[in-house]
């Protein structure tokens, strides 16, 4: 009698990028368009399993990547650079896997993260001691804050540098309705303390440019950090209370939340892999 066919899985990582204007955010919902439903219903096209690709986090409505790191496992025996060919033709435009490699079976995306780089980009309509109002370009709009207030730069850097460290980040962090349902997820501790080791305001290509690194990231803290900066760089908040805004763990404290198109994933580095390298700076301009 015949033994019975063992079927192998194959785990594979894959980088992808995405213009998230016109989709839902990352995480699959029923009846909306995400970039994970998105994915998952090319690979089902492609080898023919219905299977869920892992991110590395979940990304917001509107909300960009250029190297947001999933994992996928098939039973296909399809190589990697064939899958990554087939998707990337089956993808539509706004999505693309820019890297595709074969990956240990242990690995899944959200588990081994040692930090996430994010951008949050601002075009900034006036600048102080000039009269006439800039006009952000329509290539830009998708990707940028058009932001109608004269920013002072030396603020939102003192603001940024404040929030760098070991922190209970409660005062930057909204209410996000799906996290009790992820208690038993060890990649996404229920404290609200994370570590930020860089955060920094540069200027490059008429940008103001928000570039923060940190080991994880509460619901929309990256763009209650940015709300908090402009509203110091416009003068409605003073840089130096940020400490005291941190320390009193109330969302009530901090600025405003900052729109969803600025934001990037810019990168995920893992104890074991490298992914790869983020956009620099002096590249803003041309973000797909």
């Amino acid at each position: 009698m015949p033994e019975p066919t063992t079927i192998r899985s194959h785990t594979f990582r894959l980088t992808v990028a995405y213009d998230g204007t016109d989709y839902f955010g990352w995480q699959v919902q029923p009846g909306l368009r995400t970039i994970q439903g998105v994915l998952a219903d090319a690979v089902r096209q492609i080898v023919g399993e219905t299977v869920l690709p892992q991110g590395s986090g979940r990304t917001d409505t509107g909300v960009h990547a250029s190297g947001q790191v999933v994992s996928l496992v098939l039973e296909a025996d399809i190589p990697a650079d064939r899958l990554h060919r087939a998707l990337n033709r089956r993808l539509p435009t706004a999505i693309r896997v820019t890297e595709l490699t074969d990956a240990p079976e242990s690995f899944h995306a959200r588990a081994g993260v040692l930090n996430k780089t994010y951008e949050y980009r601002v075009f900034p309509r006036r600048v102080a001691n000039s009269t006439p109002e800039r006009i952000c370009p329509p290539q830009l709009a998708r990707f940028v804050w058009d932001c109608r207030w004269p920013l002072e730069l030396s603020a939102m850097r003192e603001a940024a540098a404040s929030v760098i460290g070991q922190h209970d980040f409660t005062s930057f962090a909204a209410t996000d309705p799906d996290r009790t349902a992820r208690l038993n997820d060890e990649t996404d501790p229920l404290d609200n303390i994370r570590t930020v080791f860089a955060s920094e305001w540069l200027e490059a290509d008429g940008l103001l440019i928000y570039r923060v690194t940190g080991s994880g990231f509460l619901h929309h803290m990256v763009r209650n950090l940015v709300g908090t900066c402009v509203e110091a760089g416009a003068g409605r908040l003073d840089a130096a209370t940020v400490p005291q805004i941190l320390a009193a763990h109330d969302r009530s404290r901090a600025g405003t939340t900052a729109p969803p198109q600025g934001l990037h994933l810019m990168e995920v580095v893992y104890s074991e892999y490298t992914s790869a390298a983020a956009l620099a700076p002096s590249h803003v301009g041309a973000t797909a």
